[in-house]
């Protein structure tokens, strides 16, 4: 589990996270919903330590974060996935290299250690006879499971997925939906979602937690996201959802 209690960030003096409270649970996908600019990524990068905060708390379970020095994060670091918005592979690297890259990075792994560990990550993620291809010659889709086999190569006890679907159509981004509840239900990960994708939540908005302006206004699932009451997320869902039909009509 990660807790976040009385979270508090600024820049330049201007607010844009305030008193958020939240308990992400393990074994489930926990999205965090809200519009561009509503402060979710701030969020989940305060989460992991690319922002500092002003004030709050971060645990991850019995552990205070951000009270740790930079060396001491390390450990919680290695047990940490994530798959970045884009997918983030490196250009340069085939698929087996961008896979392995973070058993370079964290483990003394014999080769042989490692190769096994990439090939198991990608038949994981149904990516097969693959291993020498480079980003450049894989779909979107292909591209996002390489990025989460990465993901899960340390076999970690946290992920965190910024914007998944990003640039997705959508049969692949249900597939790719379906594929991180899998890995999470699978490895008792404590996984942790943003998008703004109204399909994400009602597939697998185990928790949800919606930002506005900054501010937590609701908590709850996929059951009840469409019966709420708080008016910011109803305006939310239903531009999402009619944003999709104007698409759907269009294409």
């Amino acid at each position: 589990m990660i807790s976040v209690k009385n979270l508090c960030k600024s820049f330049q003096g201007k607010p844009v996270l305030s008193d958020i409270s939240v308990d992400f649970e393990t074994g489930k996908t926990n999205l965090i919903i809200g519009q561009s600019g509503s402060g979710k990524t701030v969020l989940l990068k305060s989460i992991i330590g690319l922002h500092e905060i002003d004030s709050g708390e971060i645990w991850y379970e019995d552990t205070l974060f951000n009270n740790l020095e930079f060396e001491e994060r390390k450990k919680i670091r290695s047990e940490i996935g994530m798959l970045f918005q884009g997918s983030a592979l490196f250009d340069s690297l085939t698929v087996e290299q961008n896979v392995r890259f973070p058993l370079d990075m964290f483990t003394d792994n014999s080769p042989e250690e490692k190769t096994e560990r990439v090939n198991f990550c990608l038949n994981r993620v149904n990516i097969v006879n693959s291993n020498k291809l480079y980003p450049s010659e894989l779909s979107g889709g292909m591209k996002k499971r390489v990025a989460i086999a990465r993901a899960i190569a340390l076999n970690p006890k946290y992920l965190f997925c910024d914007e998944p679907n990003s640039g997705l159509d959508p049969v692949t981004a249900i597939l790719i939906d379906e594929l991180i509840k899998e890995l999470t239900e699978e490895y008792s990960m404590t996984t942790i979602v943003n998008t703004h994708d109204m399909n994400s939540v009602i597939e697998i908005g185990e928790k949800i937690v919606f930002i506005q302006e900054g501010i937590k206004c609701w908590e709850g699932n996929k059951n009840e996201v469409l019966n709420s009451d708080c008016k910011p997320l109803n305006d939310f869902v239903f531009a999402n959802s009619l944003a999709k039909r104007i698409k759907s009509a269009s294409g």
